[in-house]
């Protein structure tokens, strides 16, 4: 059967009657979601396609199990975005057989035994462009590099430390192009390491390190001493009880130097270390492989090396039964059902990547080039293959959650809001991991599962509290994946949903755009002229779920109103004071500080300050 080719025009047309008229949707699905073929040819006119071609290859993998989700049932999970989301890299690639590519959204590398040496060091960098150049984002820890100074074997006599090989990695990842993207990279450094002063810094020279995110891992010893103001000692190896290198500094002044340098420029993030690996659950596993070494470029996704993750989310939108009204709810039955059903898919992903990742591999040994070129990407994706079958880790997420709020009357930023959020996020993390468990019995549970190792997990002994009996399950029977929960950007994804994005309350329910226009068209509107005398038309850009709000409350939608009119809108909905500009950013704070709790990787979140803030603050 001879596939359908369509025009641009054709499925731009086609998917914006779908999305009611909605260019920037229809734009977004069409370039970077719609199947197409290395010379551009597309055989997708709609998601409507898209959502069948998804649905078919889940069904397959579903039927290598007992009691399988039929085509039909999945197909109506993931039509019209309404339910269950597969993010970027699964939507584009499951059933894609015109690119090679992984289904991974984000990576994590790092050699075993921390190698410190220029063949270690141009080791990681080759595997992370082949990572890249495949689609995926990726994160590696320079903890191992030894610091500036510090002698070598070799004729450069001393080290050169961290910073020239942060702008290689850099480098590297500008070099990558991936269908209109290029590689997003995140660079991580142990503040324990003696250059950790210098990686801080190396943003902050123009020009540099400008292909990567940059974060620094906090331990609880660090953030002690610049609370008591006392020195903290730096030491390389950082993880040695015999150093071969230790430094005495100022805690609370390098402390100071990392607020000035991320009020100035936003970098470097601060992961704080010993709660990542004291919550994550993998890290029960740290001595099997799955020690926590690095984050994927958005941080939601705390990994150990050569393992990857999939995600997915829930549009907690279409879970508000009546929304807008006085008679607004969330109906917790039916988003229970289908969590469970979304973590299946989700282990279900995990077996599709398995042949995408086999794809791969012959890809890789068909290739022209000889065996010793090939030898690192072949061993890199055998490693990452190995990694991902034996912990089947799973990024099950949230998207909508500003609209869901809305919806139910609530305000974002306000304690009532966090309180409805974190019961949402609760039944969320029992149903996934209930699901897990169920899986388990069926499918078996995931290679080196042992509840003894866990039992002093405080995430998970947070869910033997909420649920005693999942929990007796869980040990009776296993689980299915290592872990399973996370709370990603989905910033495309959230144009095609037509809601919020992510755990983020609305950027702007309303606002005014300018459009450049002809002065000599016939029947053109022109609302300002600038000063170099080009005319411009101005029109209203409503948030998709605010119109909803206006429609429930019998408000006419026009493009004539006044900023003021504009204003007094807002402020009759359930949106006013929620934005992503006037919300209470301490109450978003907290509220991702409780949130997290239930989720058992991270969240990718921001929070907006006045630009009048203070350091101090």
């Amino acid at each position: 059967m001879v596939a359908t080719i369509y025009t641009y025009d054709e499925a731009q047309q086609a998917s914006l009657d779908y999305f009611g008229g909605d260019e920037l949707a229809a734009r977004v699905w069409v370039t970077k979601y719609a199947l197409k073929d290395s010379f551009g040819n597309l055989f997708e006119k709609t998601p409507d396609d898209m959502h069948r071609r998804i649905a078919r290859e889940i069904a397959r993998v579903e039927n290598n199990y007992p009691n399988p989700m039929s085509e039909d049932e999945v197909f109506e999970l993931i039509r019209n975005f309404k339910y269950i989301v597969p993010q970027g890299s699964p939507m584009s690639g499951i059933g894609n057989n015109y690119q090679v590519g992984s289904l991974s959204n984000c990576f994590v590398i790092g050699i075993d035994g921390t190698p410190d040496s220029y063949g270690g060091i141009m080791k990681i960098d080759e595997e992370q462009v082949q990572l890249m150049k495949r689609r995926g984002g990726v994160g590696h820890d320079l903890s191992h590099i030894r610091p500036k100074g510090m002698p070598v074997k070799n004729s450069a006599l001393t080290s050169t430390g961290l910073v020239p090989f942060m702008e290689r990695y850099s480098n590297s990842t500008r070099e990558v192009a991936q269908d209109g993207r290029r590689g997003a990279l995140m660079m991580t450094v142990s503040i324990k390491h003696p250059d950790s002063e210098a990686f801080i810094d190396a943003k902050m020279i123009e020009g540099k390190v400008t292909g990567a995110n940059v974060s620094v891992r906090i331990d609880d010893d660090f953030m002690q001493a610049a609370v008591d103001n006392k020195p903290y000692v730096q030491q390389y190896p950082v993880d040695s009880d015999e150093p071969m290198v230790k430094k005495e500094v100022e805690a609370a002044a390098l402390w100071g130097k990392i607020v000035h340098n991320a009020w100035k420029s936003a970098e470097p993030g601060v992961l704080f270390w010993d709660t990542v690996t004291r919550e994550s659950v993998p890290d029960c596993y740290a001595d099997l492989g799955f020690r926590t070494i690095s984050t994927n470029p958005c941080g939601e996704i705390p990994l150990c090396p050569y393992d990857s993750c999939r995600l997915l989310a829930i549009n907690l939108y279409s879970y508000v039964r009546n929304p807008f009204t006085p008679e607004a709810s969330f109906d917790f039955d039916l988003f229970k059902m289908h969590v469970a059903k979304a973590q299946r898919m989700m282990d279900d992903i995990i077996d599709l990547e398995m042949e995408k990742i086999d794809k791969i591999i012959d890809k890789i040994d068909s290739d022209p080039e000889n065996a010793e070129v090939k030898q690192t990407e072949r061993h890199l994706w055998e490693k990452i293959r190995s990694k991902t079958l034996k912990g089947r880790r799973t990024g099950v997420g949230t998207t909508a959650e500003g609209d869901m709020i809305a919806a139910l009357g609530l305000r974002y930023g306000t304690p009532e809001a966090t309180d409805f959020s974190v019961e949402v996020h609760k039944a969320l993390a029992i149903a996934a991991y209930g699901s897990s468990v169920n899986m388990a019995k069926e499918r078996g549970a995931f290679e080196v599962y042992d509840a003894e190792r866990e039992k002093n997990n405080p995430y998970i002994n947070r869910l033997r509290e909420a649920s005693p009996e999942l929990y007796d399950e869980m040990v009776a029977n296993g689980r299915r994946n290592i872990a399973c929960l996370t709370i990603a950007p989905t910033g495309t994804t959230s144009l095609m949903t037509q809601t919020t994005s992510g755990i983020e309350p609305v950027f702007l329910p309303v606002y005014k755009r300018r459009r450049k226009v002809n002065p000599n068209d016939p029947e053109v509107h022109i609302d300002y002229v600038d000063e170099t005398g080009d005319a411009f038309e101005e029109y209203i850009v409503y948030h998709p779920k605010f119109l909803k709000w206006m429609e429930v409350n019998d408000i006419e939608r026009r493009d004539s109103y006044t900023q003021e009119e504009l204003d007094a809108l807002v402020a009759r909905s359930p949106y006013y004071k929620a934005t992503s500009n006037d919300v209470d950013w301490m109450e978003k704070v907290k509220m991702q500080g409780r949130v997290q709790k239930w989720v058992d990787h991270s969240i990718s979140v921001t929070i907006n300050l006045p630009s009048d803030v203070t350091e101090d603050l």
